[in-house]
């Protein structure tokens, strides 16, 4: 939406200057996009006089001018042909860049005379395209700035043009006088009344116009127009031609260009056809499929069934609420005009523009909502002013249809508007802002007018007044707390443990993927899900139709398309939920790790090797450390279909599941498309239990001045026993005794079993012992060396070895 300061001073009394205008605008939500100001190119130019005017020594059709500035007398060269002594004159001093002719001023020698200026053009000043002589004023100041002078004399040279950006609830703001309205309750001025008279008709209208019945309910309530005849059409006044151009329209015509401004002016099109072209009645019809229109744009355009169409005998004669047609339209010869002005449905008029694809100012005001009621007052303005411009004589007014009732009642609660908004606005002044908007109040109850088809709840009313009040007024202020004191954590245990997992698992070098929850059939059901329970109801895509089981899948595509881009090595992991089910219940939060293919990068020591079971075990201990899980945990090989299922793991307390580790399926990795050695962990946080007292500070260091003692046990056992089974058997020999136990050796292989017999192995324990109130004695030690051994084999089925 574009206008002119001086389009808006037409129907709003202000002295408000361009800055605060387009400031006020952008804070009542109209956000200004561009502003023109012709002004601000011409500031530095001044005006001067000619005192003397003399022949060039050394060139005929240069004159040497001795000038009068603010700065005294200067010599300037001329080679205008009107330059002579006593005209006044536009000056550019030295330093003044002048915009005709791209060009920075210096003092210049011509011919050998030094020239201290110049006397310039309305074409050097982009006034216009007139070169051939200087600027002459009738009068003015010496000094006196030049963009002064235009403003008393040719304001349409100086007006800014202010373009501004709006949303599509606002349709009233797509005329000039809306934008003065919203202006006027900011308090930037006082807005001008609309004069409206009917203009009388002098003689019965010999178009008749009529809608179709199916029409008239949703497509065109209300159809009016009148003919004008003996009408002289010929380029528009200056003054209008001004207007249209400043805002980027071409006149054309006075019919036409009357058309445009009442368009940009009142937020009301219209449309002229040449009477003289009108066969028969003017009928408003659903097309019935394949009619050709030739448009204003020169276009052809085939319509479908149902799209709304203006016909005549002749046929089509314009697309309704959209574009004219060619062979109707007015010309300079046109001596009868009809002059239409009507209501059409938005949504019909949305839905044939978008088909069509057509673009026009008057689609883009119908399909956001004009004002129904304004429809008639408009048609009578447009009329006085074909009759002022062009002459002639009208008729009666035709009319079919009705004008929309849409009429409603909302109430207005003050105290809920301050409320909601965050001010002190009193009650009068609200008030005062919706009837300064155009409001009707009655008791309590707010009548939106017309011309504001969004507003359509108490909200709204809410919206409006907060709107003319300036949210910049909000003043920010801190929410009463409802304790006293340090204030409690605002993270639930979870949350902080979800944290703690995050940045866990960052600090080991991995790099956060965050997937959508949602991921294909065949992933899913690959990871345990799939079921008709987790299937999304209206998917975005065809690889996003159940919510995802487990966190590995969106990792490892992610993996999949890094290592199509030339990334073998990876460490990726999210946070996230997981979904076993449709219900709220059958939600849980995991924490996924994947390492793909190498350890490290390639050196000239060679210790560059795959990633193994042993990294991804070690990293998820890690976590399960940082969230505060147990020491002692059991692995057991009770796992998911995904998982490798020798070179995995779970770790368990008991029944209960903390993490996976291991590598992942072959089968899957096929299948995913990934290549090379890839390990994963995926702790479920849930499942890790919280410490039975909870502290806000960590327990305090304990360490003892007493040597530890070391001892070393090697035990036959059954190659099938895991060695943690021996060492949390070891560490429940004493638990206030020992304080590590580790496995520093393992015999296996075909050389144990012949000395340690078929499907043996020997594991070797360190167990740490650290007394804390004083020296063991031997005795002590070997009381606490008989417990390990017996613990360790009853646990394992194995014995003391030899």
């Amino acid at each position: 939406m574009k206008f002119t300061l001086s389009w808006l001073k037409d129907h709003l009394d202000t002295s408000a200057t361009v800055d605060e205008i387009t400031e006020a605008l952008t804070d009542l939500g109209l956000e200004v996009e561009e502003v023109v100001n012709p002004a601000a190119k011409l500031k530095t130019f001044t005006l001067a006089k000619v005192l003397h005017a003399e022949k060039h020594p050394d060139a005929d059709k240069l004159r040497v001018c001795t000038v009068l500035t603010d700065e005294g007398e200067k010599t300037i060269v001329c080679g205008a042909p009107n330059a002579r002594a006593g005209i006044t004159v536009v000056l550019a001093k030295p330093g003044d860049y002048v915009p005709g002719i791209d060009v920075t001023l210096g003092v210049g020698k011509i011919r050998g005379v030094e020239s201290h200026g110049m006397m310039c053009s309305e074409r050097e000043l982009e006034l216009s395209d007139e070169h051939n002589g200087i600027i002459e004023l009738a009068h003015g100041e010496v000094g006196e700035h030049f963009t002064d002078w235009l403003a008393e004399h040719r304001p349409e040279a100086v007006d800014p043009m202010i373009h501004i950006k709006i949303t599509p609830n606002r349709p009233d703001a797509l005329g000039v006088r809306g934008v003065a309205r919203d202006l006027a309750a900011r308090g930037l001025g006082v807005l001008k009344p609309l004069e409206i008279e009917a203009v009388p008709g002098g003689f019965p209208c010999p178009v008749a116009v009529e809608i179709d019945a199916g029409l008239k309910e949703k497509g065109c309530p209300l159809f009016a127009g009148r003919l004008i005849r003996g009408v002289k059409n010929g380029p528009s006044p200056a003054w209008l031609q001004a207007r249209l151009i400043a805002i980027g329209l071409r006149p054309i015509s006075t019919l036409v260009d009357i058309t445009n401004f009442f368009t940009y002016d009142l937020n009301r099109p219209l449309h002229v056809f040449d009477a003289a072209k009108v066969k028969g009645k003017v009928r408003i019809i659903p097309a019935v499929g394949g009619e050709e229109l030739l448009a204003l744009d020169g276009k052809t355009y085939a319509l479908a069934p149902g799209q709304m169409v203006i016909v005549d005998d002749n046929g089509p004669e314009s697309l309704a609420g959209i574009m004219g047609g060619e062979l109707s339209g007015c010309t300079e010869e046109t001596v009868d005009v009809f002059l239409e002005s009507a209501y059409w449905d938005p949504i019909t008029i949305a839905a044939t523009g978008r088909a069509l694809k057509i673009n026009s100012d008057a689609r883009y005001r119908f399909e956001r909502g004009v004002d129904p009621s304004f429809t008639l007052p408009g048609l009578e303005l447009a009329t006085q002013m074909v009759l002022d411009l062009c002459g002639g004589e009208a008729s009666e007014v035709v009319v079919d249809g009705a004008v929309p009732d849409t009429t409603r009642a909302y109430r207005l609660d003050p105290a809920r508007v301050i409320s909601l908004v965050g001010m002190e606005i009193p009650a009068a002044t609200q008030r005062a802002t919706l009837e300064a908007l155009g409001f009707v109040i009655e008791g309590d109850m707010v009548n939106p007018p017309s011309w504001r088809p969004d507003v359509m709840g108490e909200a709204d009313l809410v919206e409006e007044v907060a709107r003319i009040a300036s949210l910049t007024k909000l003043e920010g202020k801190p929410m009463p707390r409802e304790t006293s004191g340090v204030p409690g954590a605002v993270l639930t245990p979870a949350q902080v443990r979800e944290r703690t997992a995050r940045r866990t698992i960052a600090a080991l070098g991995y790099n956060e993927c965050v997937t959508y929850s949602f991921i294909d059939a065949a992933s899913a059901t690959a990871f345990g899900g799939g079921a008709e329970a987790t299937r999304i109801e209206n998917p975005i895509s065809s690889e996003m139709t159940h919510l995802r089981p487990d966190l590995l899948p969106g990792l490892l595509q992610a993996a999949a398309r890094n290592q199509a881009r030339g990334f073998a090595d990876l460490s990726l992991f999210e946070v996230g939920p997981v979904f076993s089910g449709g219900e709220p219940g059958d939600q849980a939060i995991h924490a996924t790790g994947l390492l793909v293919g190498a350890a490290g990068p390639r050196d000239p020591w060679g210790s560059r090797r795959p990633v193994d079971v042993y990294d991804a075990k070690a990293d998820a201990e890690a976590v399960l450390a940082a969230i505060g899980a147990p020491a002692r945990v059991q692995i057991n090989r009770k796992l998911e279909a995904w998982w490798h299922p020798g070179r995995s793991g779970v770790i368990a307390l008991g029944p209960n599941a903390l993490a996976t580790f291991g590598e992942v399926h072959p089968k899957v990795l096929r299948a995913m498309g990934i290549k090379g050695a890839a390990v994963a962990f995926t702790i479920r946080l849930a499942n890790v239990p919280f410490p039975k007292v909870k502290t806000p500070t960590r327990p305090a260091l304990a360490l003892s001045g007493l040597h530890a003692v070391e001892r070393d046990f090697a035990f036959v056992v059954d190659s099938t026993v895991e060695a943690i089974t021996a060492v949390n058997a070891a560490l429940g020999a004493d638990k206030a005794l020992i304080e590590a136990v580790s496995v520093f050796d393992q015999f296996t292989g075909a050389k144990a079993e012949e000395q340690m017999g078929a499907g043996k192995k020997s594991i070797a324990l360190s167990v740490r012992l650290q007394p804390r109130d004083k020296t063991l004695t031997d005795a002590e030690i070997e009381a606490v060396a008989a417990k390990i051994v017996e613990k360790v084999t009853k646990a394992t089925g194995g014995a003391l070895r030899g």
